[in-house]
């Protein structure tokens, strides 16, 4: 059986204090990768992160703040540097706001879209420089179900996670020359708590319709994550890969 060693390369990972972000970068670190992590200043993050360095020291490096705002950008992308080096890149950090069409604010359009996209594509910029002298990396983009299929009362959500996608496909075709893999993970229904707020009627409808019967655990995504930031996936790039137990075939 193949093992994955990530150990001595450096991994970013955005919204890393729950969820989706949490489980890949206690992924990566378990297979010895080194790992800054970042989130929104709060207590919850606080107490993630303290968790994590003390299982993992001198291998956990944290960096507050939002993804909507350059100076984080820097501010990781700094952190990798003391490494010098940047091997994968994971693009989590994301919000969602449920809204009916006639009832969305232009702060939350905003809001969704500085988050969703426009940071990750300052982050990503900022990461191909560094994995360019390598002539090596993974960055990983975290897109949705609905980035593909949409979803009713998610409009703005859905085009943030579709620009995800065709963002996935434009920096794979320029970065592909330098050895630096592009690929997005589709997630269906995950047992997040961005779900925690979905009615027992819909959530019961929602999961009638996955063939494999059961809602996905962030664990799940994690595992598709560990395995595109590995050599197992040295030729995959520019790929949607869902994992959704079956949702959308």
């Amino acid at each position: 059986m193949t093992v994955i060693d990530l150990s001595g390369r450096v991994a970013i990972v955005t919204g890393a204090s729950r969820g989706i972000g949490r489980a890949a970068a206690e992924a990566l670190l378990k297979v010895g990768a080194t790992v800054v992590l970042n989130a929104r200043a709060s207590d919850e993050a606080s107490a993630s992160f303290a968790e994590l360095e003390k299982a993992y020291p001198d291998r956990v490096t944290a960096v507050y703040g939002s993804v909507a705002d350059s100076a984080t950008a820097t501010a990781l992308l700094q952190s990798a540097m003391k490494h010098k080096r940047l091997d994968i890149l994971v693009n989590n950090a994301g919000v969602l706001r449920d809204k009916l069409i006639g009832m969305i604010s232009d702060a939350e359009i905003n809001e969704l879209f500085d988050i969703n996209i426009i940071g990750l594509i300052k982050i990503t910029q900022l990461a191909a420089r560094l994995m360019s002298r390598r002539k090596s990396g993974s960055i990983i983009n975290i897109s949705s179900i609905v980035g593909r299929r949409g979803n009713s009362g998610q409009m703005v959500y859905s085009a943030t996670k579709a620009a995800v996608i065709g963002a996935t496909f434009s920096a794979a075709k320029e970065l592909g020359p330098m050895n630096i893999r592009v690929n997005a993970v589709a997630p269906g229904l995950i047992q997040t708590s961005m779900i925690e707020a979905i009615p027992g009627d819909k959530r019961k409808n929602l999961e009638s319709q996955i063939p494999m019967g059961r809602v996905g655990a962030a664990q799940d995504v994690a595992d598709t994550i560990l395995f595109l930031a590995s050599d197992l996936s040295s030729y995959v790039t520019g790929q949607i890969i869902g994992v959704d137990g079956g949702l959308i075939v």
